[in-house]
């Protein structure tokens, strides 16, 4: 049965997407079998991958509005052990269709049971808002990773996705939990971005990741060729971040289980 990882933060620019595609990949490279759910309007992850949006017939929309079997809706990716259920522009309108719809915010959750078994991961990548999508992808995961930029307004964003994460604990999801903030665009010649790092760690302890992602050129770079930084450079700092996380969050799970 799968781990499912929400990966949010209602702030954008803070890496959100590109910790999304690549932990996803960095954890197909490590054979375990990866799902990426698109559930940004915005379709990133899904050309992040190399999946050209136009081409879809179906989406994650059809899923959550149509009760289209997922299933069908998986399309693979360059790496055997990694697939993606695609977003497209269309998933914009669920964020009206799903209000007049029984148990809105159960949708995604009852998408995913019919495909988490053959799955060993499930990261979801979240829309940079506080919305029905948002609910959705925390009341059908396990566990929240919050990517956090080492910036002045960072502890604002994160106290905000921290009070909604204690919203669905208490009324949709009570097993969710945080699995641990991952600092990212870090610039360690920076004194802010040590300041926030020290801070967070001191505030958070265990639940802030010991990788740290880099501000890196090549990182930035792959999305435009639509792949993830392991096949764009795999010898760059990004992607050893990167499959350094994943390793991180294998080993928690061992401890965990």
């Amino acid at each position: 049965m799968a781990r499912i990882i929400c990966i949010a933060n209602q702030k954008g620019g803070v890496g959100k997407t590109t910790t999304a595609v690549n932990l996803a990949a960095s954890l197909a490279a490590a054979e375990k079998k990866t799902l990426l759910v698109d559930m940004d309007p915005q379709g990133n992850a899904s050309s992040g991958v190399g999946v050209d949006k136009s081409l879809l017939r179906e989406s994650i929309y059809d899923a959550l509005i149509n009760d289209t079997d997922a299933t069908g809706i998986i399309v693979g990716t360059d790496l055997p052990c990694l697939d993606l259920l695609p977003a497209t522009p269309d998933l914009a309108g669920a964020e009206l269709e799903l209000i007049t719809i029984a148990d809105r915010e159960h949708k995604l959750k009852q998408v995913l049971a019919g495909i988490q078994h053959s799955y060993d991961y499930i990261l979801i990548d979240c829309p940079p808002s506080l919305s029905l999508l948002t609910v959705n992808a925390m009341t059908a995961a396990h566990c929240v990773l919050i990517p956090l930029q080492c910036e002045f307004y960072a502890m604002e964003g994160l106290s905000q996705i921290l009070n909604t994460i204690k919203l669905v604990q208490k009324g949709l999801n009570r097993s969710l939990r945080v699995e641990g903030i991952v600092l990212t665009m870090y610039d360690g010649r920076n004194n802010l971005a040590r300041q926030v790092s020290d801070e967070i760690r001191t505030h958070f302890g265990s639940q802030t990741f010991g990788t740290v992602i880099p501000r890196n050129v090549r990182l930035s770079e792959a999305p435009s060729h639509g792949k993830p930084v392991l096949l764009y450079d795999i010898a760059s700092r990004g992607a050893a971040s990167y499959l350094e996380l994943a390793r991180e969050i294998m080993e928690r799970e061992g401890r965990d289980g």
